[in-house]
């Protein structure tokens, strides 16, 4: 409270920022107090850190270093969680999973099974759009060695939180890009009054729950949360190198995961013209 009895409005380096993106009126007001963030001082640091002093093959592009947003279609039927920006990619370019072999990998399957008009991602101005389907992460910012503290995924929940009740109303089949995702979204969807099954259900690749509402959730005055209908949740594993370069994830595997969702959220596939 200020000394006036007003709430004050958290600043970027406060620990509260992000709690504050929750009456985010939609995307593009989400998207404003997103990239403005400095709650996480590590994070803060390594994202700056590594848009100062660059990868050799990058030295002459100014990087993105601040939080990275969701990125696709505002009415998407399919979300897709990932987990945080790669530090030369996402984190260089601005975009989610553009510009780093993850990305390459994702992509081109995204346009494979008709939900992305090209098979590449290098920039935010490179004409990439997706049909359908939206991606978004648990942590906005790129962690060093790829590992987020607990306090750092704590408080960037609120963006996912807040990201996931905006689409709630056309939104159909969430794919999780690995355990990590997968736990971030049931605990989000459990939080916003979808039920969860006890035993939580285990992430395995190609894993599939179908949740419904444990209550209907009302319109909340800012264009948020709506009672869609059921909600169904897939596993895959994550588009990681370690994963791709390895045969543990598979071109295949990722198409049949990325057919269903398709088919589950009732989206035409857009073809390339020949």
């Amino acid at each position: 409270m200020s000394q006036h009895g007003k709430v004050r409005t958290p600043s970027p380096d406060d620990d509260g920022y992000p709690a504050a993106a929750r009456t985010a009126a939609n995307l593009a007001a989400l998207e404003d107090h997103l990239v403005r963030c400095r709650a996480c001082p590590r994070l803060v640091a390594w994202r700056e850190e590594v848009g100062r002093t660059r990868r050799a093959a990058f030295r002459d592009e100014e990087y993105w270093a601040r939080p990275v947003p969701g990125f696709g279609d505002a009415r998407a039927g399919i979300v897709v969680v990932g987990l945080a920006p790669a530090a030369h990619g996402g984190n260089r370019t601005g975009r989610m999973f553009t510009g780093d072999r993850s990305g390459d990998f994702l992509f081109a399957a995204l346009h494979r099974v008709g939900l992305a008009n090209q098979p590449t991602a290098t920039s935010r101005d490179d004409g990439l759009e997706l049909h359908g389907v939206r991606l978004v992460a648990p942590v906005r910012c790129a962690p060093p060695a790829n590992k987020p503290t607990p306090e750092e995924r704590r408080r960037c929940a609120n963006y996912l939180a807040r990201e996931l009740e905006l689409l709630a109303p056309t939104v159909r089949v969430a794919i999780a890009l690995g355990q990590i995702g997968w736990n971030a979204l049931l605990d989000t969807l459990g939080e916003q009054g979808w039920a969860v099954p006890r035993p939580r259900p285990r992430f395995a690749h190609g894993a599939e729950v179908t949740l419904a509402r444990a209550a209907p959730v009302p319109d909340d005055g800012a264009g948020g949360s709506t009672d869609a209908g059921g909600l169904t949740v897939l596993g895959s594993f994550h588009v990681s190198q370690q994963n791709t370069f390895t045969g543990r994830l598979t071109p295949q595997m990722l198409d049949d995961v990325l057919e269903r969702a398709r088919a589950l959220a009732g989206i035409q596939a857009i073809r390339s013209p020949s």
